[in-house]
């Protein structure tokens, strides 16, 4: 019976290796070849030639390897490739990408979409506009338009996004000064007309010139007249008030005289000028220095004092005599039991600066800390201070278990014989740890501390969970005082409230990745010297 079950796996290889094989291999390779043409109709059909280029480069390449005897090893290759590059190389060079650009709130579209949404945007009403009565309704098709009642002079239209286009009066059963039925036409009412309400303001039909008719409210509409007038020729917008003119500024926007611009904008390469304003851009360049020397001292500290204290329970529980060390070792690793956002979410409370169960003890010998939370504008300087502490003794909390298990694993790996011949010699305990038991010990252990440090330094989820980053630090900028930088790149990229700015969040995350990398190379460079000593 073991040994049937042991030739199972050769027999199936064997029959898939003949013409059942074959016939499996083909059929594969024309599922995927028509998932190839597929994406290779849809890409040419949305003007995506380099993407449509890759696709069928990578299917042809798929089918060349899997048919050709020859390419036994490619296939083995082939699959880890094509995920590292889709998974790995793709999404790099995007970040990239994003980060030479002024990807952001208000400049997503291309300059056409962007020129055509500032007509639709600078749209108003004038006096001498028309008015209509209005009622929406949906077509066969069950896209959203207007049926139009003309208050001068009584005309009636159906309008769309494409067109203003006039049908006979008896389309329409007017009741009461509102249509109430239209032939072809299904009337909006109850909730499907409430549901429709977030769309009748965006939809604009043309009426001619640069007009437009747009609903106001739900039972009338207005004509609008533009106030812009865009010049094709001169590829510049006109105020026709005033004269203005508004340029093209080379970095995606309209700008008039006194930088006044117009919205929205359109995504272009600005080349490093993201990095620049990080230098020469005051708002930002204080915030980033600030918060870059705490990300330092955040992470380095939270790796030392862990690998300290982890390091010191390890040697005391490494007594082969003292009672209960099963249950100390265990007890002091149920940090890692514990989802760590739970752990973060619980701690949140303990440091509540009313409720807390920490201010609660601390309040019976008359200390009060502001941990997390202080509505005192005055104390936001020891808050942020405090805050910081918090965030430490938090992330120590967490990171302890793993240093205590890791320096308890390499404490046991130091030949015994080591330690005794250097107390023969008549080293002190001191000596003997410094000369003899650190030394070998960061031979193992430095490599998990660098680890640990980036870790840390990116570690989003203690800082942005236990203090959101705050509190404020009151000059104006979106990092508040405990934010190290990817809770920073976060709140630029989703979280600054007047809208994102994509390309400036990505350049921050390369330089993350640059300082992480120096740092970790750097680092790894000087383990050299203590692997020599070992």
């Amino acid at each position: 019976m073991r040994a049937a079950a042991w030739s199972a796996p050769s027999r199936a290889v064997a029959f898939f290796s003949g013409p059942v094989g074959t016939g499996t291999k083909i059929a594969i390779l024309a599922v995927v070849n028509a998932i190839g043409v597929w994406a290779l109709i849809i890409l040419a059909h949305r003007h995506q030639w380099v993407a449509a280029a890759a696709t069928l480069l990578v299917t042809a390449i798929i089918d060349v390897i899997y048919m050709l005897p020859r390419a036994y090893p490619a296939k083995f290759l082939l699959p880890g490739t094509f995920f590292l590059v889709a998974f790995q190389v793709i999404p790099i060079l995007y970040t990239v990408n994003v980060a030479l650009t002024n990807y952001s709130t208000g400049h997503v579209v291309s300059k056409a979409a962007a020129i055509k949404q500032i007509e639709q945007v600078t749209l108003a009403e004038t006096g001498s506009g028309k008015t209509f009565t209005m009622t929406p309704a949906d077509d066969s098709k069950g896209s959203l338009v207007l049926l139009l009642v003309d208050d001068t002079n009584g005309k009636t239209f159906v309008g769309t996004k494409d067109e203003l286009k006039e049908v006979p009066k008896g389309t329409f059963t007017v009741s009461n000064g509102s249509i109430t039925k239209a032939d072809g036409y299904k009337v909006l009412t109850g909730q499907a007309l409430i549901d429709s309400s977030a769309n009748l303001g965006k939809l604009i039909v043309p009426s001619g010139g640069q007009n437009g008719i747009r609903a106001e409210g739900l039972s009338t509409a207005v004509e609008l007249h533009p106030t812009l007038r865009y010049d094709q020729e001169r590829d510049v917008f006109v105020r026709i008030s005033d004269g203005t003119v508004f340029r093209d500024n080379g970095r995606g926007s309209f700008v008039g005289a006194k930088d006044e611009q117009l919205l929205p904008g359109w995504k272009v390469n600005v080349g490093l000028h993201n990095f620049s304003r990080l230098i020469h851009v005051r708002a930002l360049r204080q915030p980033f220095l600030r918060v870059f020397v705490w990300n330092i001292a955040y992470a380095a500290l939270t790796v030392l004092l862990s690998f300290a204290i982890g390091l010191f329970l390890a040697i005391t529980l490494d007594k082969p005599g003292l009672r209960l060390r099963g249950a100390y070792r265990s007890a002091l690793i149920l940090p890692f039991a514990i989802p760590p956002f739970l752990s973060l979410l619980v701690w949140r409370g303990l440091l509540n600066d009313d409720f807390g169960v920490v201010n609660r003890l601390l309040g019976h010998i008359g200390i009060h800390i502001p941990w997390l939370f202080d509505g005192n504008a005055h104390w936001y300087l020891l808050h942020g201070n405090w805050a910081m502490v918090a965030i430490l003794i938090v992330s120590t909390w967490l990171t302890v278990p793993y240093f205590f298990l890791i320096s308890l694993g390499a404490l046991q790996a130091i030949p015994a014989e080591l330690i005794e011949a250097a107390r023969v010699d008549g080293g002190s305990a001191w000596q003997v740890f410094r000369r003899v038991t650190l030394p070998l010990l960061l031979v193992a252990v430095a490599p998990l501390m660098i680890a640990s440090f980036a870790f840390n330094f990116n570690d989003f989820g203690k800082v942005y969970l236990l203090t959101g980053g705050g509190p404020s630090v009151g000059d104006n900028t979106i990092a508040g005082a405990s934010d190290i930088l990817i809770t920073y790149t976060y709140k630029i990229a989703f979280g600054a409230g007047l809208g994102q700015d994509y390309g400036l969040a990505t350049a921050v995350s390369m330089i993350i990745f640059f300082i992480v990398a120096a740092i970790s190379a750097f680092s790894f460079s000087r383990t050299k010297a203590l692997e020599n000593l070992a």
